[in-house]
């Protein structure tokens, strides 16, 4: 049976103790930047037909599922899973303890503070004005504060902030900044409560997860 390889191109510099796929590519270069390094720590668990390209700053312990797809000039941390068939656009900043799962669309300039949980099939935007002209010049970025949560199929209009700890509901479209701990559901996103307030079928309240549960 044929050995299955995977392709590092010259420039990446990886950590200790790494596990790449077969299939996947480390370092493709985009047509304008042919010379920015990607820098990969300690322990990565890099899955089958991921693609990284040049130019990202990657921590340790960072893991992808399958056919991942992570663009050019990235600032990501430490502990950090990027789900099979997500996409993370170029300059986009995740800090540690971030975890993205299955088929997520993260665009350019977002920001994504430490132990932000992000579910599947979440797409977020950035562009105000698609497909006119002169949009690209109106692009803005959404923010996602520390450890804000956000559901299944969820929806992010450009220029958002979802403060901390923030629980976005499965399938919400979110068009509005949301406040600190709200509970948000529906499209148009309405507050229906607050996430300190919340309780288990027992009784016992929710609490603020630990981050280290995640990965």
């Amino acid at each position: 049976m044929e050995d299955l390889k995977y392709k590092i191109y010259e420039g990446v510099k990886l950590g200790k103790d790494y596990n790449i796929g077969d299939y996947s590519i480390l370092g493709l270069s985009n047509k304008i930047d042919k010379q920015s390094k990607t820098i990969i720590g300690n322990n990565a668990i890099i899955r089958s037909h991921t693609v990284i390209y040049n130019g990202n700053k990657i921590g340790d312990n960072f893991v992808t599922g399958h056919a991942a797809m992570i663009r050019e000039n990235n600032i990501i941390g430490n502990n950090v899973s990027i789900g099979s068939h997500t996409v993370i656009e170029h300059s986009v900043k995740i800090a540690d303890y971030v975890r993205v799962h299955s088929q997520a669309f993260i665009p350019e300039y977002t920001v994504i503070e430490y132990g932000v949980w992000i579910g599947p099939r979440v797409c977020i935007t950035n562009a105000k004005y698609p497909a006119s002209i002169n949009s690209k010049e109106y692009i803005e970025g959404v923010t996602l504060k520390y450890k804000a949560r956000i559901g299944a199929s969820v929806t992010i209009l450009p220029g958002i902030v979802v403060n901390q700890e923030a629980l976005i509901g499965s399938g919400a479209v979110i068009t509005k900044d949301v406040p600190a701990y709200a509970v948000v559901v529906g499209n148009p996103g309405k507050i229906v409560g607050d996430i300190r307030e919340l309780k288990y079928p027992d009784s016992d309240k929710i609490k603020p997860y630990d981050v280290d549960e995640l990965l």
